[in-house]
Order: C-alpha cells, then sequence, then structure tokens
C-alpha cells in the first residue's frame, strides 16, 4: 500500500495534467469556431453590401445615361427614354432581392445609410421619367447620390471594421 501511496501524487498530477490539456483543447477549439464563423459572416454581409450597390449602380447608369438623352449630363451612350423604361424597371425588380438580404444581415448604421442611397436614386429615376431638361437640378441630384454612396460605403466599412477607401471622387475627362 506504501508504493501506492508513493505514487499517488504522480497519478493526481497526471489525471490533472490531461484534464487541463482536455480544457485547453476545448476551449481553443471554441475559441477557433467563433472566429471562423464571425470571418464567414463578414464575407457573407460583404457580398450583400456588394451586391446591393451593384444593383443600385445599374439604375444610377441607366439613369445618367437617360439624362444624357435629354441633355442634362454629358456621359456618352445617351439612352432615349422607350428603351430605358423597361431597363430601370427591371433593375428595380432587380433590386428588391438585394434589399431584403440587406434587411436580414445588413447592420442597422449600413441599412439607414442604405435607404438614404436608394431615396435618392429614386428621385433620379423620377426626374429622366418626367422628362425634364433641367441640367442644373440634375447636378444636384448627381451629388446627393454621389454623397449617399459615400455614406454608404463609409458605413459598409464601419460594420466591417476596413480600412477608409478611396472616395471615388476624380475628375472624368472631358469628351
Amino acid at each position: 500500500m506504501s508504493a501506492f501511496l508513493q505514487q499517488l501524487p504522480a497519478l493526481i498530477g497526471v489525471v490533472i495534467g490531461a484534464l487541463g490539456s482536455y480544457l485547453a483543447v476545448v476551449r481553443g477549439d471554441q475559441v477557433r469556431f467563433r472566429r471562423e464563423q464571425a470571418a464567414r459572416w463578414e464575407e457573407r454581409r460583404l457580398r450583400v453590401y456588394a451586391d446591393y450597390a451593384r444593383t443600385l449602380k445599374q439604375s444610377v447608369t441607366l439613369t445618367y445615361r437617360t439624362a444624357a438623352h435629354f441633355g442634362n449630363d454629358p456621359p456618352p451612350h445617351p439612352l432615349p427614354p422607350a428603351e430605358a423604361d423597361p431597363l430601370l424597371a427591371e433593375a428595380a425588380v432587380a433590386r428588391d432581392p438585394s434589399v431584403e438580404t440587406l434587411l436580414l444581415l445588413g447592420s442597422q448604421a449600413v441599412v439607414e445609410k442604405a435607404r438614404e442611397w436608394v431615396v435618392v436614386v429614386m428621385d433620379m429615376e423620377r426626374f429622366v421619367r418626367e422628362e425634364r431638361r433641367e441640367p442644373a437640378p440634375w447636378q444636384a441630384l448627381l451629388e446627393r447620390q454621389r454623397a449617399g454612396r459615400a455614406s454608404y460605403y463609409a458605413a459598409v466599412r464601419e460594420d466591417l471594421a476596413l480600412p477608409p477607401g478611396h472616395s471615388a471622387r476624380r475628375p472624368l475627362p472631358r469628351l
């Protein structure tokens, strides 16, 4: 019995070491799982944010081209209203699923900035549907749209903890 008692502290040390090792491995696995899960959600949110911006930008591009047809904007490739209307409707329909996904996965700040941006884009769509030939109000809408887009991207970067990005404010060559 004395041999067993002499080895009991070593046996207790082995059991405590094994238990500690097991707990450390389990804790490490939990931390790694949470980190990987957070990274997957960030990737999904980035994809949702980018998809929303892409679908909204389609509408913006169509309004630019249509405004050019009315002499409000200088971009090349003017688009007559007869051709623009079905494309604008298609772009608006394509926007709906990305909005729903944004509402589901987006942060409150990003969703609010997205709403502000889309309101300006809808104003731009209304402007070209009314076939207005007023360059000054159109330029004001363009500035609001650019500010809305910049605010949206800033909110996305903050939500995803990304560094500040390019402002996209560059002079365009005159044609």
